[in-house]
């Protein structure tokens, strides 16, 4: 028998046995909570790969990051809902989804309402902002964490700068520009200047060379990657929509964290988020470059004219009915 100082003893032993043969490990890892991260993008997108490169290790001593690619675990628009339901931990979010729940999110997807990549992270990081979270948290169970950087859209042209000198909107009447076909994205088109024309994104390449449209509308890397640069001839940095997402985290599981835990989370996000900033800010300095060695000219318009055009559109459309009233005059002057 065992017993008193023996029986301590054998424990103390035995725990050290079970440590050396890694049984100790393996409780450890079970006590680990689960992070599914469920989102549409590759692994490659800059999104995946900062989450994937900065939030996972950061985490990791309480938690398993485990991310899911090309809507493999959720099929996408459904992230939200599954988080909501209790069925996923994470998501990518963007605000036209949450704007599908919370109708006052579209002005986050208005044109010029996000100046920069760093207006973003001012807006986010707000008192401006806390209504907005606390009403996903409160009503749909999600906590957004940190906003994170997609791009510019900018406007490219089949002209030259020679041919067709884009300063304000005005220099866009007539032209035909290819946007997305959704009501939100014919708006912005016209407010832009522009007659905008829907087409399907496969179809773009095609109608550019043939002078079906005038022009499109993406982000650099997208005008890359689509080889847009074929076709055309100019591309004027409009930056006329300012693109983001947000990390999208349960509010349940964050609830269930220590206030450490939590903090390291919260970092682990806002981390994330920057190294996937900074990488996407230098992908598109280089993009400049790229266009303009493949002889395209590449050049800022008036931005103070297309925002004052653009914001003044929107104001008085039905598009802003949801808007709470003096955010946007907030948004703008963090960006003074």
């Amino acid at each position: 028998m065992i017993t008193g100082f023996g029986r301590r003893t054998f424990i103390t032993a035995a725990s050290a046995t079970l440590l050396a043969l890694g049984f100790g490990a393996a409780a450890d890892a079970a006590d680990k909570i689960t992070l599914r991260m469920s989102t549409p993008a590759s692994d490659s997108d800059q999104r995946s790969v900062a989450l994937a490169e900065v939030f996972g290790p950061a985490v990791a001593a309480f938690a398993t990051y485990e991310p899911h690619y090309n809507a493999s675990l959720i099929a996408q628009g459904s992230e939200l809902e599954a988080i909501a339901s209790g069925d996923l931990e994470m998501s990518i979010a963007s605000a036209q989804e949450l704007a599908t729940f919370f109708p006052e999110f579209s002005i986050f997807t208005a044109g010029y309402v996000h100046q920069s990549a760093e207006h973003q992270v001012k807006v986010f990081n707000d008192p401006l902002m806390d209504p907005f979270k606390q009403k996903v948290e409160d009503e749909l169970g999600v906590k957004l964490l940190a906003v994170m950087y997609l791009g510019r859209r900018q406007v490219n042209l089949r002209f030259s700068q020679d041919e067709k000198n884009v300063q304000t909107p005005a220099d866009l009447a007539g032209v035909n520009l290819r946007m997305p076909g959704s009501d939100a994205w014919q708006f912005l088109g016209k407010a832009l200047g522009a007659n905008p024309t829907p087409m399907s994104f496969t179809e773009v390449y095609t109608a550019l060379s043939t002078g079906s449209v005038d022009g499109q509308d993406n982000p650099l890397p997208t005008d890359k990657d689509a080889k847009f640069y074929e076709v055309t001839k100019q591309i004027v940095l409009t930056s006329h929509l300012v693109d983001l997402n947000y990390v999208a985290f349960s509010k349940e599981v964050w609830d269930g964290l220590t206030p450490e835990q939590q903090a390291t989370v919260q970092k682990a996000a806002e981390d994330a988020a920057e190294s996937g900033r900074q990488k996407q800010l230098a992908l598109e300095e280089e993009l400049v470059a790229f266009f303009r060695e493949q002889g395209l000219d590449v050049y800022e318009p008036d931005l103070a004219a297309f925002r004052s055009h653009v914001q003044e559109a929107y104001r008085s459309s039905d598009f802003s009915a949801t808007w709470p009233e003096g955010v946007l005059d907030k948004i703008n002057a963090l960006g003074n």
